[in-house]
């Protein structure tokens, strides 16, 4: 397996991943996932041998690192494809200066992946399209 991860403007390949994930496998509705801040955004996107299997969205506020939108196709689950798309948008968060945090809004099915990686479950549960998540941060 040949795996690599790097920031594209392959946006297009993001969409059909999060399209894959998100609206067909879990439900979440159109508007709810093309929020429109796309454009404001870096895009981490994993290929395994060629093919687009995962991808991220980074968004900075002051000295927050947002890392949203982290998807891999269910076929490839369980891999560590998940594992490094979260390694290269901590990555990319530290290279922005300024940035000394990384948030995220975790489905709460996932809160242990994340805790594993070193992030913190912070405040309530909250609904997000319809899904339990929680916030988790994590210094940099």
């Amino acid at each position: 397996m040949t795996l690599s991860i790097a920031l594209t403007e392959d946006i297009a390949a993001c969409h059909a991943l999060r399209r894959a994930v998100f609206i067909e496998e879990q439900g979440v509705s159109v508007i709810e996932e093309v929020d429109g801040r796309d454009r404001d955004a870096l895009h981490l996107l994993a290929r395994k041998d060629g093919r687009a299997v995962g991808c991220a969205r980074l968004l900075v506020a002051g000295g927050t690192g947002k890392i949203g939108r982290v998807c891999v196709l269910a076929d490839l689950r369980g891999q560590g494809i998940g594992i490094a798309l979260i390694d290269a948008a901590l990555e990319c968060l530290r290279q922005i200066d300024g940035v000394t945090q990384a948030r995220l809004g975790a489905q709460t099915h996932a809160i242990g992946f994340y805790e594993r990686l070193g992030f913190v479950a912070t405040g309530p549960e909250y609904l997000d399209a319809g899904i339990a998540h929680r916030d988790m941060l994590r210094p940099l």
